[in-house]
Formats: structure tokens, C-alpha cells, sequence
């Protein structure tokens, strides 16, 4: 799962409308002030828990997908540098064309590797993602059963007093409203390349 910066962005994203149902010209109050230890809820809670098992089962299952298809690379590519040292860098023709076949046969795999690698990374963001935008109304609604007009994140703060951290309610809540989540993200939407236009007839004179 991702590191605390990105989820606190996230969540101030989704949290972007606090309080706007506020006049703009209305005289401030005196601010009340909640804390949150977003580390924690986020490594505790019952979804981001089960989710992290999930993404750590997907990163066994890539390893073991790698090591499969790359172990029978492994011997040929000893073999080919091998056969490279004893050439002293002048391979003949027959070695250039095992270095390519090589190649050919290396480049589909990688490739292969790095698009779930790839997947990988999108469904730990999803997890992220689908966390901090149910994070930001329940800290609101906990922050207001409290009668606070400001929540931060403890993690950024050099101190605050116990009496401000609304953590464990915070926790409570979202393991209330949010039990699961999804591991998988959707596809990645494909860009829609603009249809050509048609082709008008050319013109024919009289």
C-alpha cells in the first residue's frame, strides 16, 4: 500500500468540500482542533489489513510467475556469455544469430513480467484510493461529533495533547463503513484514437 504523503493528498482530495456549507463572510470561530493518526488507521483497519494479505499474495504469485519463466533463460544466457568470453568479443555469425534468437525469445517474457508488475502497482493504489475516500467523510463526521472544525494528521504535528486524537473513533467507524475492498483494479481505460476522416472524391472536370 502506498506511503503516507499520497494517502494524505488522496484524502484531502476527497475531502476537498469540509465544511463548505459554511458562509464564506461568516465571522471565524475559534478553531477546535481533532487529530488523527492516519499511519495507524491505515495499517489497522479490518479492509487495509485484509487488502495488504491480498496484494502480498499477488507479489508471491509474480515472483513465482518470474522465476518460471526466467529460469529457463538463466542456462542459455550462462551459456551465451560464455561462449562470448572465449570469442573475445568477435562472435561469428553463428553466435549472433544465437544471441538474437536469444533475445526474441527474452523480450516477450520481460515484457510479460513488467505489465503484472505493472498491475501489481495500480491494484495497491486502487487499494489506497478506495481507503481514502471513505477515510475523508468519516474523519469529517467524527471530527463534528466532537465539535471540531479542523482535523490534521498526526503525523505531521510535533505534538498534540490526547485529549484532540479521535484515532480509535475514527477507526471504529471506518471498519463500520468500509469492512472490504477491492485488489483488483479496473483495466486501464485506452485511449480512443479521433476515426479518421472520409476520404472525399476528388473532383473530375468537364
Amino acid at each position: 500500500m502506498g506511503n503516507t504523503k499520497t494517502i494524505l493528498a488522496a484524502i484531502a482530495v476527497a475531502g476537498a468540500t469540509f465544511g463548505t456549507g459554511a458562509a464564506v463572510a461568516q465571522t471565524l470561530a475559534d478553531a477546535k482542533v481533532a487529530v488523527v493518526d492516519v499511519e495507524r488507521v491505515m495499517s489497522t483497519c479490518v479492509a487495509c489489513v485484509a487488502a495488504r494479505g491480498q496484494l502480498q499474495t499477488q507479489q508471491t504469485q509474480l515472483q513465482q510467475y518470474a522465476q518460471q519463466q526466467t529460469a529457463p533463460l538463466q542456462t542459455e544466457r550462462t551459456a551465451i556469455e560464455a561462449a562470448l568470453r572465449a570469442a573475445n568479443g568477435k562472435p561469428d555469425a553463428a553466435l549472433d544469430q544465437r544471441v538474437q534468437a536469444f533475445q526474441r525469445r527474452a523480450e516477450p517474457i520481460q515484457r510479460a513480467i513488467s505489465e503484472r508488475e505493472q498491475t501489481l502497482r495500480r491494484n495497491a493504489q486502487y487499494v489506497d484510493q478506495q481507503v481514502a475516500e471513505r477515510l475523508a467523510p468519516v474523519i469529517e463526521q467524527v471530527a463534528n461529533q466532537r465539535g471540531a472544525t479542523i482535523a490534521v494528521s498526526k503525523n505531521t504535528l510535533l505534538f498534540s495533547a490526547t485529549s484532540a486524537d479521535i484515532t480509535d473513533p475514527v477507526l471504529a467507524a471506518l471498519n463500520q463503513q468500509l469492512p472490504s475492498v477491492q485488489t483488483v483494479a479496473p483495466p486501464p481505460q485506452q485511449s480512443q484514437q479521433p476515426a479518421p476522416a472520409p476520404t472525399q472524391p476528388a473532383p473530375t472536370g468537364r
